[in-house]
């Protein structure tokens, strides 16, 4: 496999600027941004996982901080959905400004309250959207209006441990109206840190965007 393109970028949003790791393989076919979740960075092992196995894919990949490290600390705004999807909005917009990713069809990874953010500016952006993968995520949190104009095809990943966000998964699932996805991990916890569950998302990530991740 040939070497992948690796550089940190600086997206300016409302005088600050979001930093993101952007990598991209020899002739990608499409470049998803990852929304991570409350408490997590764009370091997460587990994201970084799962980018790798799009890189396999001939997928780039954009990890981002959607907050500052001052805002991070603050356990509200980890939980500003409406920030959180500002940030993605300007990041996508940035993505498609950028020599390198502006013809990349674009999808979205989202983690915990990232996958909220995620749909939310799916349902913004409509059919500049192709995909939407959401780990662990609180899609419920993008609330029912927006959940009912999301687009993309989007696959929700649950751990099968994880009984409470599978249920929240299950009410946002009904409110989405296209092609959808509830695969839920046996044996899985929320951070997927049981052996071979994270392997499993990273497959079924890949496999998803591989699909639907089309011009």
């Amino acid at each position: 496999m040939k070497p992948i393109d690796s550089q940190i970028v600086q997206i300016p949003v409302n005088g600050v600027h979001i930093e993101g790791l952007l990598e991209l393989p020899p002739k990608p076919t499409g470049l998803v941004l990852f929304a991570h979740g409350s408490g997590s960075s764009r370091h997460s092992p587990r994201n970084n996982q799962v980018a790798r196995a799009l890189h396999a894919k001939s997928v780039g990949t954009l990890l981002m901080d959607l907050l500052t490290v001052a805002e991070d600390l603050d356990y509200q705004t980890r939980f500003d959905i409406d920030l959180l999807t500002q940030r993605l909005l300007a990041a996508t917009r940035w993505a498609r400004w950028f020599e390198a990713t502006s013809s990349l069809p674009v999808g979205y990874f989202g983690a915990s309250t990232g996958a909220a953010a995620a749909l939310k500016a799916a349902a913004v952006l409509g059919p500049m959207i192709s995909a939407v993968v959401s780990r662990g995520g609180r899609p419920d949190l993008a609330g029912s209006q927006d959940l009912a104009l999301v687009k993309a095809p989007t696959l929700l990943l649950v751990g099968g441990r994880d009984e409470e966000v599978i249920e929240l998964n299950r009410q946002a699932y009904a409110r989405l109206p296209g092609t959808k996805e509830l695969s839920i991990i046996p044996g899985a916890t929320h951070l997927f840190e049981e052996a071979g569950t994270l392997e499993q998302v990273a497959r079924q990530a890949a496999a998803w965007f591989g699909r639907y991740l089309q011009p």
